[in-house]
């Protein structure tokens, strides 16, 4: 039986590609454009391997990663982005993917990594692997200076997270209410605890916040209109 994949881009072109790359040795069972269509599509089909870009809209890959790893915890995690930056690679591993893959690497490299992955070994593009290197010995005792960091806000909670993407992506606070299916009182709640945590006081500078930190891709905000 071939391996089942689900593949979480919101570039139909780019998963297409993918789709066509893998189908001959998997049987790739969706594709999804947003993070919340892929916890939904984990929770209906629980795939073996999930392909997960880290921009995604609604819910963050590695977000949405985080949450499959509690949900669904045999299937195993390979991000595909385009965000080389060493602190992307520490988040998506301490989130629990097995993979990371740069979209610019060749197919037969992505192929390659998916069978390791599979196999229940790690992969990571050579080309940010030896970042990964570089920020563990930055991190390494004795260091007085820690290293810059760019990657997620780890002092945010996961629900916070979730309320700056969906703000910084140009939802109204109804519509916000909506997809977390709370209350507009409790997303207005969190939207003044993430401004004061972080000292922003506009949803502009949320939204670079956000961008800058690789929560949403400048594409998203530009489709919402922020």
């Amino acid at each position: 039986m071939k391996p089942r994949v689900l593949i979480a881009d919101d570039h139909l072109l780019v998963a297409q590609g993918i789709q066509k790359l893998l189908e001959s040795e998997m049987d790739v069972v969706g594709l999804v454009s947003d993070g919340r269509a892929l916890i939904k599509a984990v929770e209906e089909v629980s795939p073996d391997l999930v392909l997960v870009d880290i921009s995604l809209p609604l819910l963050n890959g590695l977000d949405a990663a985080r949450q499959i790893r509690q949900l669904c915890p045999k299937t195993k995690l390979l991000v595909l982005t385009m965000h080389a930056e060493k602190q992307f690679v520490v988040d998506a591993f301490q989130v629990g993917v097995t993979g990371y893959v740069l979209k610019q690497s060749v197919s037969s490299e992505l192929m390659h990594a998916v069978k390791e992955v599979l196999k229940g070994n790690t992969y990571i593009s050579p080309v940010v692997a030896s970042k990964v290197v570089e920020f563990m010995q930055d991190c390494a005792p004795g260091k007085s200076d820690a290293p810059e960091t760019k990657g997620f806000d780890c002092s945010l909670s996961p629900r916070q997270r979730e309320v700056l993407q969906l703000v910084a992506e140009g939802r109204s606070t109804k519509e916000i209410a909506s997809i977390l299916n709370v209350s507009c009182k409790t997303v207005e709640f969190h939207r003044g605890r993430i401004m004061k945590e972080l000292g922003i006081k506009s949803r502009p500078e949320l939204t670079k916040y956000a961008i800058a930190k690789g929560i949403i891709s400048i594409d998203a905000s530009a489709m919402c209109g922020a």
